[in-house]
């Protein structure tokens, strides 16, 4: 049996470290490791939790605001705040803003270069590229001449041999299918996605001030709202709005999603690997009417165990059995014992633990492996993100899920179980797009109208003196980022925070195995997947970055130090 270790995976925000055993050119078994050490948690305890957010945004600068805006409905939950209208129509406009751009960004800049072969991009005829680029969509830049300008500067770039980022690709594999014509489509529309992505976040920037790290306020929204005013948001900024969800909804549905299903249809192979856990999970957002009201959500709350579409669970984040975080293979240690599950409202991130740590050269065994802690939703591993959204939904019985599901599947000529697979995953992704673009719209209809109303109001001020809060006093925060369910827990003691626990998506996807030997989605997904050079393990690579792992989130100090079994270089 063959060991092949990729570390650290690229193209992922932090550090994540893979090994894999192949044996026969099948992985049998896979390692997910977090390389850095969990901290922010500890950063939190004994600050003003008015002002948390603040410091729990900066877990990432990529899936920026998201962990910002967990922290704040934490805070309400706990001290009983409802925000007004404005506000909630306020903080779903700026959340699909980051999702949209997130998983643009994934796709063209993280993801896309695993299918999409750059090099062989210079052997395309543009005219035949410009041709199949028109039979997916009217966008108006899939004209002939484009495709040869962006031909042309691709040349230069290879004749100057400076490819840059594109340098280490493993352009020429034979894993690579996509004809010249598709390869330089995908390549032209990386470059597009990187204009369109700055775009989209101005959102994030017109009503929280900046980006990334966007301003919030428990209670509602730091922006102002009047119509006449020029210091203020008035109806030229809200027009300017109304122009970025019109681009962002022009390009989700005429070339993300397009490009999705056209790059799909080359690897359909890829519909059977990469499945891994049969449960998902989605804590559900985008409320129409207020935070906590889950019937107002436009997407769904629920469970789905063993992929049973016909059936959702409940999720129910106050059941001290439900949600537990095990440390049974992390570097971690628990006051009443490394075998025990702990509930986030009494978690702890406790750096204690005295067993072997890295320096590693080997992982498995019966050693801990990882800086990440292990999520279990009553004893089962749960696969959370746009997926688990979308099977979520599915089973919820949405109309507008099924309609897209059902056309993008009948598209590749594929059943629903296509979609518990590696492209799948990123079928899920680009499918969310577009859904979450056109709400993007309606919460804009509805923010424009209530303003228009006269209710201006974007803060409600009851319970936020300290003087009004009681001694003791704890709250949850849940949100749908864009890589899956988050969570915040904040338990608030003479007017401090006096613990704070985070529940991130990676770290349910991430895990490593639980005391019972349970795979976690991302070990779980490698199983069974064919890899043709352990010296080039592509099919790895494919697999991992469909989730879009973010280890800034899972794990938060870097721990550089660590002996290498297999170093692979690649882009």
């Amino acid at each position: 049996m063959q060991r092949v270790v990729v570390d650290p995976v690229t193209r992922i925000e932090g550090h994540l470290r893979i090994e894999a055993e192949i044996e026969n050119g099948i992985i049998k078994k896979a390692f997910s490791s977090g390389t850095m050490v969990r901290g922010i948690e500890i950063i939190a305890r004994d600050r003003d939790p008015r002002e948390v957010w603040a410091y729990v945004g900066r877990v990432c600068g990529v899936c920026t605001s998201i962990h910002s805006l967990c922290s704040v409905r934490s805070v309400e939950n706990a001290l009983g705040i409802v925000v007004p209208p404005n506000a909630e129509r306020v903080r779903s406009l700026m959340q699909i803003a980051l999702t949209l751009q997130d998983h643009i960004t994934h796709f063209y800049q993280l993801q896309g270069f695993d299918w999409i072969d750059v090099v062989s991009a210079l052997k395309a005829d543009p005219a035949e590229s410009a041709a199949i680029a028109q039979s997916m969509s009217d966008w108006d830049k899939n004209s002939t001449g484009y495709f040869k300008d962006v031909q042309r500067k691709l040349k230069n770039f290879v004749d100057a041999g400076s490819l840059g980022i594109f340098a280490n690709g493993y352009w020429g594999n034979p894993l690579y299918k996509l004809p010249p014509a598709v390869n330089l489509i995908g390549t032209a529309h990386y470059l597009d996605a990187l204009e369109i992505q700055k775009e989209i976040v101005k959102v994030q920037t017109i009503f929280g001030g900046k980006n990334p790290h966007p301003n919030y306020l428990v209670g509602g929204m730091a922006c102002a709202v009047d119509i006449n005013s020029p210091n203020a948001i008035n109806m030229e900024r809200l027009s300017f709005v109304a122009e970025i969800i019109e681009l962002g909804m022009e390009f989700v549905n005429k070339v993300y999603l397009p490009d999705v299903l056209a790059i799909a249809s080359y690897y359909p192979e890829w519909t059977q690997y990469g499945g891994g856990v049969v449960n998902y999970l989605s804590y559900g957002d985008y409320p129409t009417g207020s935070y906590g009201e889950t019937s107002t959500y436009k997407s769904p709350r629920g469970i789905v165990m063993g992929r049973n579409l016909n059936e959702v669970a409940e999720f129910d984040p106050y059941d001290m059995d439900g949600l537990k975080e095990f440390v049974y293979n992390s570097w971690y240690d628990y006051s009443a014992g490394r075998d025990k599950g702990l509930h986030p409202s009494v978690g702890e991130t406790r750096l204690d633990y005295s067993g072997p740590k890295p320096p590693y050269s080997w992982l498995g065994g019966d050693k801990p492996y990882s800086w990440i802690k292990t999520p279990r939703y009553k004893g089962a591993a749960m696969e959370t993100g746009p997926l688990a959204r979308f099977a979520v939904g599915l089973a919820s019985g949405r109309d507008d899920y099924r309609e897209i599901t059902d056309r993008c599947l009948k598209k590749l000529g594929v059943t629903r179980k296509a979609l518990f697979s590696t492209i799948g995953r990123i079928l899920a992704r680009a499918m969310e797009a577009t859904l979450i673009a056109s709400w993007q719209k309606e919460f804009y209809i509805q923010l424009v109208e209530n303003i228009k109303s006269g209710d201006e109001r974007m803060f409600n001020g009851i319970y936020w003196e300290p003087e009004s809060w009681p001694e003791s006093v704890q709250g949850v925060g849940l949100a749908e980022a864009p890589r899956g369910s988050l969570a915040h827990y904040v338990d608030i003691r003479d007017k401090k925070v006096c613990n704070y626990q985070m529940v991130v998506p990676t770290t349910w996807n991430a895990s490593p195995r639980d005391a019972n030997g349970q795979l976690s989605p991302f070990e779980a997904s490698l199983v069974g997947t064919p890899v043709i050079n352990p010296e080039v393990p592509l099919e790895i690579l494919r697999t991992i970055h469909s989730f879009d792992p973010c280890m800034a989130c899972a794990v938060h100090t870097y721990d550089e130090t660590g002996e290498h079994v297999h170093r692979i270089s690649v882009l």
